[in-house]
């Protein structure tokens, strides 16, 4: 029994120990999102407990790797989550199933947290390659966004943003409204690219849903 205490508390100290390496150290870095804390540790934590429970009994690899399948098409309805969110939802499940089932040691434990969390910061910090960022924007002027006025476009937005785009997908232009739908691209080596001028940090100009609109000459109006 002491020898079970044991062997839980090691593998939920190292599942917490790589959770909060990941979300604290590498996500929220990068991300700067503070609201999802809850979601992350909350299913990790769950995820653990739960397989960590039904590993005490006969229990197949397929029955597991079902359970894992269940909580990880999970989605709230009532807000779009990104797919680096979802990623890292992801991740803190498949952190939470290995290190309460895995039959191993806590060493090859340990080994594959930092491989998970290696890879990870390997892929996120641009070393691969340069990181992009995303943004959706409502333009108040059709005529702007023609193929022969795309430089003009992209420095003009840059003075209105302070991010560095480098490129302009035309979504949908409505000249009905002199309107156009439009996804900016930008890089994101300096940590302000990921904001625009005057948004809180736990509200990253780059989340899919959000949305600025240019009204004429006025200048950027999150409306998330």
């Amino acid at each position: 029994m002491r020898g079970t205490y044991a062997d839980f508390l090691l593998r939920l100290g190292m599942d917490l120990i790589c959770t909060l390496v990941l979300i604290r150290l590498i996500y929220y870095r990068i991300h700067r999102r503070a609201d999802l804390f809850l979601t992350f540790f909350s299913f990790n934590l769950i995820i653990f407990l739960i397989a960590f429970l039904l590993n005490r009994v006969e229990i197949s690899l397929g029955a597991a790797f079902g359970l894992f399948a269940v909580f990880g098409m999970l989605r709230y309805r009532t807000e779009g989550i990104s797919t680096p969110d979802m990623t890292y939802l992801f991740m803190v499940i498949a952190l939470g199933l290995i290190m309460a089932v895995s039959r191993d040691g806590w060493l090859h434990l340990l080994l594959i947290g930092a491989t998970v969390l290696g890879m990870t910061q390997i892929l996120e910090g641009g070393v691969l390659a340069p990181r992009e960022s995303r943004i959706q924007m409502m333009y108040d002027s059709a005529r702007k966004v023609h193929a022969d006025h795309r430089a003009e476009l992209i420095r003009e937005l840059r003075e209105r943003t302070g991010l560095q785009i480098h490129r302009v997908d035309v979504r949908e232009i409505d000249f009905r409204r002199d309107t156009a739908r439009l996804t900016l691209y930008f890089s994101t080596h300096d940590e302000r690219n990921g904001f625009l001028p005057g948004s809180p940090p736990d509200s990253p100009a780059s989340s899919p849903g959000s949305e600025v609109r240019f009204d004429g000459g006025a200048g950027p109006d999150d409306t998330l």
